[in-house]
């Protein structure tokens, strides 16, 4: 978890956040924005539905772990308003991430604790992230305002 340049991380990918702060991408989950099926149309009540969803589902992960949802862009394209209201469409993929980073206190002890936070975010295609190429939403996290110490268990 530690940033030296050439010693490979274990997680899978490392983000340079803006505020300077080195995290690593532990955890990634990649679903389909409205699964298999939908039943009605994609609208506002069932996008919320979906995203109260995967908080939720992001919260029993790692219940010690704050839960930080990036707000999706939402499209309204010119088709027919059902009984719901108009059609809104949300990206394809939706994404939870968990991640982590030395801890925000620096009184505390680097093996026994580390910063934690998960991710929410949607995008319209599933390229995986490399050590390389982390998601780029990451990048503009305000660390030290979302994430949270957490003392690591065995």
């Amino acid at each position: 978890m530690h940033n030296r340049p050439g010693v490979p991380t274990m997680s899978l990918a490392r983000v340079v956040l803006t505020c300077g702060r080195t995290v690593d991408l532990a955890e990634l989950h990649l679903t389909p924005t409205y699964g298999t099926r939908l039943d009605g149309y994609p609208c506002r009540p069932v996008n919320d539905l979906r995203i109260r969803t995967l908080r939720h589902t992001a919260e029993r992960m790692s219940p010690t772990t704050p839960v930080h949802l990036v707000p999706p862009p939402r499209e309204y394209p010119d088709q027919y308003a059902g009984a719901q209201g108009p059609v809104e469409i949300l990206p394809r993929v939706a994404c939870v991430a968990r991640l982590s980073s030395p801890p925000l206190n620096p009184s505390r002890d680097p093996l026994r604790y580390h910063s934690t936070l998960t991710v929410i975010w949607f995008q319209p295609t599933p390229p995986l992230p490399t050590p390389d190429t982390p998601p780029p939403v990451l990048h503009h996290l305000d660390w030290t305002m979302l994430a949270r110490d957490v003392e690591v268990r065995d």
